[in-house]
């Protein structure tokens, strides 16, 4: 599907990597390709533009929201850093050909506006398989060096202290200029190296994302809105015992479940703008799930739609997510801008789609790599949750983990 999708300048492809222990997976993968019509910021639409599009014509929408679509959301929010990807900040488009795969695993469906569905199954069991089998050797800089990260967590805490904010998420680039890949061979490789519930690989005429992320951001099945924010992380353990050890330390961490509920709050509030009073609900506190090498916490919140409430107000009372943001979230949003060295554009936005009764579900975008093929530019980001207890070098090593796998794909 992937080598056969990768013919069409735009397509998404979204793959819960056989995850079953996640609640509310709706398919196993989805593939959406070739626009028919398409709902851009850079053409000055916006959520609600996208939301009278679904009314015109309720069919699949597949697309992402950038970080930087926060700027149309808060007013008092500007952005001044240079861009490296042509993303735009909102694209949704109608594809003309979608195949995906049920949670039970038991079927492909394809659904097409073109003659012949099984001339297109043909055509994907006939396209060349291209094997991952190499990628280059890529060494990777930090935007902000460690010495210079360790004295921004220091300044962090004290704006904390000061009570500007009680969490902020922070985050640092790596990067690698003039570099050469295959895009959907190192989504291949990162897929075998770390697989992930909310992976992703998109297209975007030049620009690619590839992405391993284990978060949902936000989802609605009929009138109920699911999030489940993630804070608190712990990497693997070399043996089972040791492993198990963690899990026991990161469920039992002060710290990690401060950041969990803080943030949890901050989405029952979110939640509580779009959805009935009285519906908001924490299904799971602090819930422990692994992933090939780190355990995350993990909570669920979840709310039933208001009546009357068009879907877009979900994404727009709780984008961008809490869990990278930090709280209160707009002043939160403007130390980010701040301190931050790099702009986010897609990091720490979200993918995803939307079906024709106006279902939906949507990633954040972590555990990533962005690559602009025209200038050869290859980046990551990679941060956590500060708080006041924030010890600086710990928050460096977790930058680290999390960058582990992504910069793993490109050593020789």
């Amino acid at each position: 599907m992937l080598n056969w999708a990768n013919q069409f300048s735009i397509s998404v492809f979204l793959d819960n990597s056989e995850y079953t222990n996640h609640r509310y997976h709706t398919y196993e993968c989805l593939l959406a390709v070739n626009p028919v019509f398409y709902i851009s910021a850079s053409e000055g639409d916006t959520l609600d533009t996208l939301h009278q599009r679904h009314i015109l014509q309720p069919d699949w929408l597949f697309g992402h929201l950038n970080y930087d679509y926060k700027n149309q959301l808060f007013s008092k929010l500007p952005s001044s850093k240079q861009n490296k990807f042509s993303f735009p900040d909102l694209y949704f488009f109608c594809p003309q050909t979608v195949c995906y795969i049920a949670k039970e695993k038991d079927s492909l469906t394809i659904e097409t506006l073109t003659s012949d569905a099984d001339a297109i199954f043909d055509d994907i069991l006939s396209a060349s398989y291209e094997s991952a089998v190499f990628l280059p050797s890529i060494a990777f800089t930090k935007r902000i060096q460690e010495s210079a990260y360790l004295e921004t967590i220091i300044n962090l805490k004290e704006h904390i202290r000061n009570g500007d904010c009680y969490e902020i998420n922070f985050c640092n680039e790596g990067f690698a200029e003039n570099a050469i890949i295959n895009p959907l061979h190192a989504f291949q490789k990162l897929q075998q190296l770390s697989p992930a519930p909310f992976a992703a690989y998109y297209r975007h005429r030049d620009q690619f994302l590839i992405c391993s992320s284990p978060e949902r951001y936000i989802c609605k099945q009929q009138n109920k809105v699911i999030s489940q924010p993630i804070k608190g992380t712990i990497k693997r353990g070399a043996n089972q015992h040791e492993d198990e050890e963690f899990i026991h330390t990161l469920y039992d961490s002060g710290k990690d479940r401060a950041e969990n509920v803080m943030i949890v709050d901050l989405v029952r509030n979110d939640l509580s703008r779009s959805c009935e009073v009285g519906s908001i609900d924490v299904e799971e506190l602090f819930g422990i799930y692994s992933y090939p090498s780190v355990h995350q916490m993990i909570s669920t919140v979840t709310g039933n739609l208001a009546e009357n409430s068009p879907f877009t107000d979900v994404l727009r009372y709780s984008f961008p997510m809490g869990s990278m943001t930090g709280a209160p979230k707009l002043k939160v949003m403007q130390l980010i801008e701040q301190y931050e060295l790099a702009k986010r554009e897609l990091f720490a936005g979200a993918i995803g789609y939307i079906t024709p009764a106006a279902d939906f579900d949507f990633n954040v975008i972590i555990r990533s790599l962005f690559y602009n093929q025209q200038t050869r530019y290859l980046s990551y980001q990679t941060g956590g949750a500060i708080t006041y207890d924030s010890i600086p070098q710990q928050e460096w090593e977790e930058t680290l983990l999390k960058a582990f796998n992504l910069e793993k794909l490109f050593k020789s």
